[in-house]
C-alpha cells in the first residue's frame, strides 16, 4: 500500500524533474504556478502523471487551483480520490 509519504515523494520527484528549479527552491508548500514552476501546459502533463503514476482521473470541476497549487496540495487530492 501507497503512503502518503510515498506519494509526496514521487509526486515532489516528477516536479523537480520536469522544471529547471533549484531542489532546494521546491519546498512541499511552495505555490507551484504563481512562481512559474509550471505552467498550463505543465498542468496537463502532471495531471496525465498522476493518472499513470496513482490511476488518478482527474475531472473538469476539480481542475482548481486548491488541488494543484503546491506539492501538499496535489497530495491531498490524490488522498481524496481514494
Amino acid at each position: 500500500m501507497i503512503t502518503a509519504v510515498d506519494t509526496k515523494n514521487k509526486v515532489k520527484e516528477y516536479i523537480i524533474k520536469n522544471t529547471l528549479a533549484n531542489v532546494s527552491q521546491i519546498e512541499d508548500d511552495t505555490l507551484i504556478f504563481e512562481t512559474g514552476l509550471l505552467d498550463s501546459m505543465g498542468l496537463l502533463f502532471l495531471i496525465e502523471f498522476l493518472k499513470e503514476e496513482f490511476g488518478v482521473e482527474t475531472h473538469d470541476e476539480e481542475l482548481v487551483v486548491e488541488n494543484f497549487e503546491s506539492i501538499n496540495s496535489i497530495v491531498a487530492f490524490l488522498e481524496s480520490k481514494r
